[in-house]
């Protein structure tokens, strides 16, 4: 980890810790250790002290009572949930995108795309940076600041559930698919066809992890 600058030090400490969250370097279960953080960042507890109860705000870390701060284990229930919600927002964001749309946005998502391509083609693990990526270039066509900030909380949410799965070429292959395809339709201003590709989109992902889960509760019930 590179040790933040003194200058806005908690946010810095925040995005450092949220890395480490999301990367899933540190896994699902797994305690937050406060002083290695800090020793590794080379900074005092107090930034990291003020990290942790911000991720904890976002979803991204439980705090439990005299035990310290750990990152989540999701079930399909958690999984079911963050899905309804990231539909009816991105749904309604792709719409939007198909209607307010400028070069510039279609642009940048295509540009995305074919980076997520090379990586996907290369035989590297799909990394979590493409796919925000991929979506925060709609969320900016549909220029709502408001659906933009919920979406980003569900995201990286989604993000981390992602982060202790093991990788799936097939499902990040038809995830690349619907990308390209959710531009071919905002591209011709079709916001319903947006929309359903998306719907579409994140239900197959939704199934995806939901099975995945499952078969990861299933081994480590078959271990214990």
């Amino acid at each position: 980890m590179t040790p933040p600058t003194p200058l806005g030090l908690t946010g810095q400490t925040v995005d450092a810790l949220r890395e480490l969250v999301l990367s899933g370097e540190v896994a699902a279960g797994q305690r937050l250790n406060e002083v290695e953080v800090a020793a590794n960042l080379g900074i005092s507890r107090g930034p990291v002290r003020e990290a942790i109860r911000q991720l904890a705000s976002e979803g991204l870390l439980v705090l439990v009572p005299n035990r310290g701060a750990y990152v989540p284990v999701a079930d399909a229930a958690e999984v079911t949930a963050l899905f309804e919600l990231r539909t009816a927002l991105e749904c309604a964001a792709a719409e939007l995108a198909a209607a307010r749309r400028s070069d510039g946005d279609l642009a940048g998502m295509r540009a995305v795309c074919a980076e997520s391509r090379r990586t996907h083609k290369a035989g590297k693990r799909f990394p979590h940076h493409l796919d925000l990526a991929f979506h925060r270039t709609l969320l900016d066509a549909a220029a709502s600041p408001r659906i933009t900030e919920q979406v980003k909380l569900v995201q990286q949410r989604v993000v981390l559930l992602r982060s202790a799965l093991r990788d799936d070429p097939p499902h990040q292959n038809a995830s690349l698919d619907d990308h390209e395809a959710l531009v071919d339709a905002i591209e011709a201003g079709d916001g319903k066809r947006a929309a359903e590709v998306m719907r579409t989109h994140l239900r197959r992902v939704c199934a995806q992890l939901i099975a995945a889960v499952g078969a990861e509760a299933d081994a480590e019930d078959e271990q214990g």
